[in-house]
């Protein structure tokens, strides 16, 4: 898409019948068709002239009639490509010198780079009508592209963008290709990653034992498929796991290879119509699924509804309110789906084991998947850049990203402070890493949980990539205040004398948000930071926070009362743990008549009683990620977690499957202490839950009325700190707020109190965002503020 841009232009020595103008354009302008777009508006204007593409952007020089120049200058941006995304264009007049004609010259090399690398594209229409014609010479031509669509960043090895600095160099254009490639009337004029089946990669299979079936591959892939088997797809930014999403034995058999426990998967399916009967499906929702980014998009399941086929098995996703669903977004994958005896469902999830980065390398893909794959469904085209799926869901009619990667990376969020050359690492969970200058910051794709070591070597090859294609060469280093966490002893390691500043956890997700929605340097807002773990000023776990703050700083105006932590990781492993110290901390007699005393073993039961008496082993945390889990538990929702936030992900999905709008009950309360900061201790409400479990109260209206207890929280102390600030505006931020029940309550309620209410919608509330704010808080110079 094209933005409004930002045009310059110095006073003239035009003539009176001819002029000449230099013209630098800046943003996403190569690797999107832009300098066969120029060629075209110079050519229909009658304009002499060149282009080509530097460091620096696209360099336009045009000559002939003034009002043709002027009309030139104005349309360059207004009438971009679609992939484009204009941010500068800077005009400047020079002596004309005559000439006739315009040409493409060849890229040139300079010091700077300035220019923006575009995101990988779903494949586009014009592209899919050429797959399945069986007239046209592409036809299921596993590599199909034009400008307006393909790899892009994933393929990138350097700048400027050109077929030399792309993984395409190594195949060399056939004539046909070439002609189109140099024709300025084709769609694939200068489209670096053209190809087709005489000069293009090859797709091949490869099957784990004995002989790989002859003929098509992607036939044969089809086949293995319905029968059952797990196959390892190579995409554009790295390997699937796929199998078919409604074949039991095999989506159990991939969930036990995989080691994924009760972890979600990911479904793709060919067609918007293949999952509109399992899901809801808003006008949102559907321009996510079948536009060019094409993320997994998770949807409310349709509950109480009997499913025509297809039908995923239920091992695709238990407990799970949503299901997360992708449409096909290369060539491949529109393959894959295009027989009448294809599976019309694939489970579509990141080819790794649990816990450790995407595989890319071929040959890594056949040693690393081995046992978790079949058969192997991959091609020649080298990935450069690792790049998983992203993943949006829709909250109150707007994008709520969760993991932006794959067609968000590596576009550059606009900052509204300038910020030094600086470099943001993140955290440990959900890495995402931020490279920043002067107005511009840029998230790296989704890297992952940092404590594998395969993992971290990701990291340092992501970083070093995005520093090449960006420019932004950091002199100053951020990370978390958490003293453990690998991102910061990366971060330490690679400092080579440069200064390494630490930013508290929920003041960098405050500060994020803030960033996102444009906040100037000055601003105050009432921030309310709800996730599992961050690192406390006072060595507390936080997690359940209201922060008074800007930029500059923070003061901690609330938080939930602090409950043991017993025996630390294990808690958040075992949320009856979570419920049992939350019930000691409340005065709650632990009785065999609650689920989470029933489900501890009695051993480990005394254990825990002692180390909450004597506070051993017990480190104090006022996460609401925590007392989530602590409520899943003792309704009896999760007991045990395989990933991060299963428990509150089941206990929303009770609420949700509850279909209670409101059950505001009163006796769900927190108590609030007077001083500040203000303690909003939970005993009443887990008495009240306790009281209603043993009452025999339905679970979704308990974990209903708990929502509704969370958001009433945030009224009150947001009420309170306006009493005390006069601050009227409220960010919201932290990976409880990927709940979009808990979200939109709590922005309901605020807004009918009369505040500004600040979500994430482009950058994701979780750790995937906290880099962003790192980079807003301690890289701004020091007059910003």
């Amino acid at each position: 898409m094209s933005t409004t841009p930002e045009v310059r232009a110095v006073p003239d020595v035009r003539t009176a019948a001819v002029r000449r103008a230099r013209v630098v354009v800046r943003g996403v302008v190569q690797g999107v068709g832009f300098r066969p777009y120029v060629y075209g508006l110079a050519t229909d204007l009658r304009l002499a002239g060149h282009v080509t593409n530097t460091g620096d952007g696209v360099l336009v020089e045009v000559e002939g009639a003034p009002e043709a120049v002027d009309r030139f200058c104005t349309r360059i941006a207004s009438d971009a490509p679609p992939l484009a995304m204009v941010e500068a264009v800077e005009a400047t007049d020079l002596p004309p010198i005559g000439g006739s004609g315009f040409t493409i010259v060849p890229s040139r090399r300079t010091g700077s780079v300035r220019t923006l690398v575009a995101p990988d594209t779903a494949t586009c229409a014009d592209c899919l009508a050429e797959l399945t014609d069986p007239a046209d010479r592409r036809h299921r031509h596993p590599f199909i592209t034009c400008t307006h669509c393909g790899p892009r960043f994933t393929i990138v090895t350097g700048l400027p963008y050109d077929r030399e600095h792309t993984t395409m160099a190594g195949f060399p254009l056939c004539p046909e290709c070439s002609r189109e490639y140099h024709d300025p009337a084709d769609r694939r004029f200068h489209a670096q990653p053209v190809a087709c089946p005489d000069c293009g990669p090859r797709l091949s299979l490869a099957v784990a034992y004995g002989e790989a079936p002859g003929g098509d591959p992607v036939e044969a892939a089809q086949n293995l498929l319905a029968a059952g088997a797990v196959l390892a797809v190579k995409g554009v930014g790295g390997y699937h796991l796929a199998c078919d999403a409604t074949n039991p034995d095999a989506v159990a058999g991939l969930r036990r290879r995989k080691a994924r426990g009760d972890k979600p998967f990911a479904l793709m399916a060919g067609e918007v119509t293949d999952v509109e009967h399992l899901v809801h499906v808003g006008p949102v929702e559907r321009e996510l699924l079948t536009g060019r980014v094409r993320p997994i998009v998770l949807m409310r399941r349709r509950l109480g509804v009997r499913h025509a086929p297809p039908v995923p098995a239920d091992a695709v996703a238990p407990g799970s309110p949503d299901l997360g669903v992708m449409l096909p977004y290369t060539p491949v994958h529109h393959l894959l789906f295009g027989s009448e005896s294809a599976p019309r469902l694939l489970v579509m999830t990141s080819g790794n084991l649990s816990g450790e980065p995407i595989v890319t390398d071929d040959g890594e893909a056949l040693e690393r998947l081995a046992g978790l794959a079949d058969a192997w469904l991959t091609h020649d085209r080298p990935i450069h850049v690792p790049c998983d799926d992203s993943v949006v869901r829709v909250c109150d009619g707007e994008p709520l990203v969760l993991r932006r990667s794959r067609g968000y990376a590596p576009l550059p969020v606009s900052l509204p402070v300038p910020v030094s050359a600086a470099l943001a690492v993140g955290g440990d969970l959900k890495n995402v890493f931020c490279l920043g200058q002067g107005d511009k910051a840029w998230l790296s794709a989704h890297i992952g949980d940092m404590d594998d070591l395969a993992t971290q070597r990701a990291f340092d090859r992501a970083e070093r990539q995005l520093e090449s294609i960006t420019g932004v060469r950091p002199a100053l280093l951020v990370t978390d205040t958490h003293p453990a966490y690998r991102s910061g002893a990366w971060a330490r390691r690679q400092a080579r004398g440069r200064p390494v500043v630490r930013v508290q956890h929920h003041h960098a997700h405050v500060a994020a948000v803030m960033a996102e929605h444009g906040l100037e340097a000055g601003s105050r807002v009432i921030g309310v930071a709800f996730d599992g773990t961050g690192h406390g000023d006072d060595g507390a776990v936080w997690g359940g926070e209201f922060l008074l703050a800007g930029y500059d700083g923070f003061r901690r105006f609330a938080h939930l009362a602090y409950v043991p932590l017993p025996g630390g990781d294990a808690a958040v492993r075992r949320p009856y743990r979570m419920a049992l110290a939350h019930l000691h901390a409340a005065g709650v007699t632990l009785g065999p008549d609650l689920p989470c005393v029933a489900t501890c073993p009695a051993g480990e039961l005394a254990l825990i009683r002692r180390q909450l008496e004597r506070g051993l082993n017990c480190v104090p945390t006022s996460s609401m990620g925590r007392l989530f889990d602590a409520v899943s538990s003792l309704a009896g929702v999760c007991h045990h977690v395989g990933y991060e936030a299963q428990a509150a992900i089941e206990l929303e999905g009770a609420a949700v499957s509850a279909g209670v709008v409101e059950d505001d009950d009163p006796r769900y309360a927190f108590r609030l202490a007077d001083a500040e900061p203000v303690t909003a201790d939970p005993g009443p409400l887990l008495a009240a839950v306790a009281d209603d479990v043993r009452a025999g109260v339905p679970v979704g209206v308990i974990a209903v009325r708990f929502h509704l207890a969370v958001a009433g929280l945030v009224r009150a102390v947001c009420g309170a700190a306006r009493e005390a600030t006069g601050l009227t505006t409220v960010a919201l931020s932290g990976g409880v707020f990927a709940n979009t029940l808990l979200s939109s309550a709590c922005a309901r309620g605020l807004r009918a109190d009369g505040f500004t209410v600040l979500r994430h919608h482009r950058i994701p509330p979780n750790d995937g965002g906290l880099a962003l704010g790192q980079l807003v808080v301690a890289a701004r110079p020091a007059s910003s503020e």
